[in-house]
């Protein structure tokens, strides 16, 4: 997993993404093939001291986000996909 988006806090990323960047807060990961043409999921991962922001910008990575064998709470925030690409540093290929 290598791509990540910074917020100034290590914790309440999901809701500082919503605000400052217009993502919006899900219940659930949805599955791959239905995340909106131009959006891009976010998981935000609880590490305990810190959260983590991770785009998922492909199906090896959402699997790896997303693994039902990782127990650390998640949050889903849906965001626009250029704004994604932009924030993480993730250059499309």
């Amino acid at each position: 997993m290598g791509y990540y988006i910074g917020v100034p806090s290590n914790h309440g990323k999901a809701e500082l993404i919503r605000q400052l960047h217009g993502g919006e807060i899900i219940a659930a990961a949805p599955r791959w093939e239905d995340i909106p043409e131009g959006k891009a999921l976010v998981v935000v991962v609880d590490n305990g001291i810190f959260e983590a922001a991770g785009y998922a910008y492909d199906e090896q990575e959402y699997r790896a986000f997303t693994s039902p064998s990782d127990y650390r709470p998640r949050t889903y925030v849906l965001l626009d996909r250029d704004k994604a690409e932009t924030l993480s540093g993730r250059a499309r290929s």
